[in-house]
């Protein structure tokens, strides 16, 4: 039987510790815009959304935000429950976009039941660091990405 869900407010201090506990391949983002909670009917966080600017300056337009992090403890239809709401949320404050990238290997169903469709594929990088710009390896570099959008 599924727990019953609701969202919830959440500090990005926060968010950002239930990332740290629970996502498989990434670290807390540095920055938000708006983050999202979801929690069952005893109050126990189950899953957090983290929105911010997007990543790639190109789609950094002041229309589009990014979804830079979802991750929940594994509770059913927590990650689709967030990403529609932070769609909502997103066309609530006047954004007109928002995208989210898969990694190759995570199918998107969550995406696909909320209401999201693939808007590109995206091959292998070697990385973020560019001479003008040096960065360090995350553990993610090499890895196809599907980009998502909201509709």
């Amino acid at each position: 039987m599924t727990a019953a869900l609701r969202l919830v407010p959440i500090r990005f201090r926060d968010a950002r510790a239930f990332v740290g506990m629970w996502h498989r391949h990434h670290q807390p983002p540095i920055g938000m815009v708006f983050a999202i909670g979801v929690a069952d009917t005893t109050g126990v966080l189950r899953g957090v959304a983290i929105v911010g600017r997007p990543v790639a300056r190109m789609f950094d337009n002041g229309q589009t935000l990014e979804i830079t992090r979802t991750c929940t403890d594994g509770t059913a239809n927590c990650n689709s429950m967030l990403y529609g709401a932070a769609w909502r949320a997103a066309k609530a404050l006047g954004y007109t976009r928002l995208i989210t990238y898969t990694q190759a290997g995570e199918t998107g169903g969550s995406l696909r039941a909320a209401g999201w469709r693939v808007v590109a594929e995206r091959p292998p990088t070697p990385g973020w660091d560019r001479p003008s710009r040096p960065r360090g390896e995350l553990g993610t570099e090499g890895i196809p990405r599907t980009l998502w959008e909201a509709s």
